[in-house]
């Protein structure tokens, strides 16, 4: 076939029986994952015939409803034709079968994708025609692929469904379908657009470290929130809670690391697991590291045991199982104890400029805060920092400082702006960010719209923050951002120092910016009064 000849492929099957479990009671789900990775290969999808169960056809009974799919080349997405009982469903079918042994035997279908299919009934024609084609035949399903193998058709790819996904299935059989016609295929992982398509190509272009941090900020603020429950003394015995919680973030962050990397669904989930169980002694760094290993390794296995012709099971296991635990065994042995050696140094670092003049750190961080989250320096540096500060204490110095000098000083610009606005626009504008500071300790951007419209919020707001900065500083008081801000004291080792600390930011912030808001509509009526 010449190379700029576009392959057409026809998809037909059932929800099935073990596969029901593992993506068939979403057929949109499941023939969507399909139509994403031969979009990436240049393959057209010709004709569908799917046939959809309320259950599993292990347990199928005559009064069991289905639904019959098909494909709408308009909408490029399958569509329900036919909804009834599983009985008049397979009749209904019988046309769509006809209609893809037709197109089989005209030449307009070069292969056949099948899942849990039925050749000896709902698709005997169009096995049959792909049979007498010599067409290649890929799927899923032990019974029914062995029948449609003893009927003559050319199985180039066979596999039962246990431990498989829709994203998995789809891979391997664009893989095996593309290496038997010398098409050049990459995976598309993640967003399946197609202006991501290159960049799914190579998984090292996936490696986002700055994602990996904020995906896992749940899981401290989690362990946060039990340190504060274990200070009641009624509760403390949360404090054997914490130190397995402690143990569990390399985890969390290497499940987070692999999925991003690999997004394969429950493999590179297992995979992560894996590595980052045996990655704890590396602190999170060390999860980190192992979660980008193993997620590097899960795509690499998968692609080159789907390329040896593995069963879907064993690619699966392989490339979960082994990709975890090679990464694993790596951070174990050789670089955990390097990597927990560089999370403390980090720490050791800022902890001796703190010791050195808290005053002074604190006022620095606190005036450096604001240029750091406008500049984008936040999230790539100070958030990692927060993160290993908490990963021994459960709060930190600079998340303190993030409180005090961010979302406290947002607070009270955008309250400001409720009460006392320049235009009264803006009180509806300024309302929901006021609630989302006080009541989730995030969305400081909230305050934007006002700083950069007025040299005297924008001035007054790194101000209030080095002022709050020098106050945490003074009370040296570790605590957290990104929870409720009536939450932060209770989750500080200081709640009084915090809660002043906090104070004076908000309320130095509000009046700087009512007075820079009164001083604008002042010359704004003096102007208007001169005009007339």
């Amino acid at each position: 076939m010449g190379s700029n000849e576009m392959m057409r492929i026809a998809i037909l099957g059932s929800s099935g029986g073990n596969l029901f479990n593992l993506g068939g009671k979403d057929p949109e789900k499941l023939i969507g994952e399909i139509v994403a990775q031969s979009k990436s290969a240049g393959i057209e999808i010709g004709i569908v015939q799917f046939i959809a169960a309320v259950e599993s056809m292990d347990v199928a009974k005559e009064k069991t409803t289905a639904s019959l799919y098909v494909w709408d080349p308009a909408e490029n997405r399958i569509i329900r034709t036919f909804e009834g009982l599983l009985k008049d469903t397979n009749e209904a079918a019988a046309e769509v079968d006809s209609a893809i042994s037709s197109q089989i035997h005209s030449g307009l279908i070069d292969g056949l994708i099948v899942m849990s299919a039925d050749p000896n009934h709902a698709n005997k024609l169009a096995i049959l025609a792909a049979a007498e084609k010599g067409i290649p035949v890929v799927g899923t399903g032990g019974t029914s692929m062995a029948l449609i193998s003893s009927k003559g058709a050319k199985v180039i790819a066979t596999s039962g469904t246990t431990g498989t996904t829709n994203r998995t299935r789809a891979i391997s059989f664009m893989t095996s379908l593309c290496k038997h016609w010398g098409i050049q295929y990459y995976p598309v992982l993640g967003d399946t657009s197609s202006k991501h398509k290159a960049a799914s190509s190579s998984p090292w272009r996936r490696i986002n470290l700055k994602g990996i941090m904020q995906s896992s900020l749940p899981g401290f603020i989690a362990m946060a929130i039990v340190l504060a429950l274990s200070q009641i003394p009624a509760l403390k015995g949360l404090n054997d809670v914490f130190d397995i919680m402690l143990k569990a973030l390399p985890v969390v962050l290497a499940v987070i690391a692999a999925k991003q990397v690999s997004d394969m669904d429950e493999v590179s989930i297992v995979a992560g697991v894996i590595a980052g169980s045996l990655s704890i002694q590396g602190g999170i760094i060390g999860g980190i590291i192992g979660g980008i290993g193993a997620g590097l390794l899960v795509q690499f296995l998968f692609v080159k045991c789907v390329q040896w012709r593995f069963p879907m099971t064993t690619v699966n296991i392989v490339a979960g199982g082994f990709a975890g635990l090679l990464s694993g065994l790596i951070m174990y042995y050789l670089i955990a104890p390097f990597a927990l050696q560089l999370g403390e140094f980090i720490k050791y670092i800022i902890n001796m400029a703190i010791s050195f003049n808290p005053i002074v750190a604190g006022v620095i961080a606190g005036l450096l805060i604001w240029p750091a989250i406008l500049g984008g320096v936040y999230h790539a540096a100070i958030l990692p920092i927060v993160l290993l500060e908490m990963e021994k204490t459960g709060n930190s110095f600079l998340g303190a400082i993030d409180m005090v000098g961010l979302v406290m000083v947002s607070a009270g610009i955008t309250l400001a702006n409720i009460i006392a606005p320049r235009d009264k626009g803006e009180a509806a504008v300024a309302t929901p960010g006021f609630l989302i500071n006080m009541g989730f300790g995030t969305f400081v951007e909230a305050a934007y719209p006002f700083m950069f419209s007025n040299k005297m919020v924008f001035g007054g707001a790194i101000f209030a923050a080095g002022v709050g900065g020098g106050l945490v500083g003074v009370f040296n008081v570790r605590g957290t951002a990104y929870v409720p801000s009536f939450m932060g004291p209770f989750l500080s080792n200081n709640m009084i120092g915090f809660t002043i600390s906090m104070g004076v930011a908000f309320v130095l912030t509000f009046l700087i910016t009512l007075v820079a808001n009164k001083t604008v509509r002042s010359k704004s009526s003096i102007n208007l009064e001169t005009t007339k």
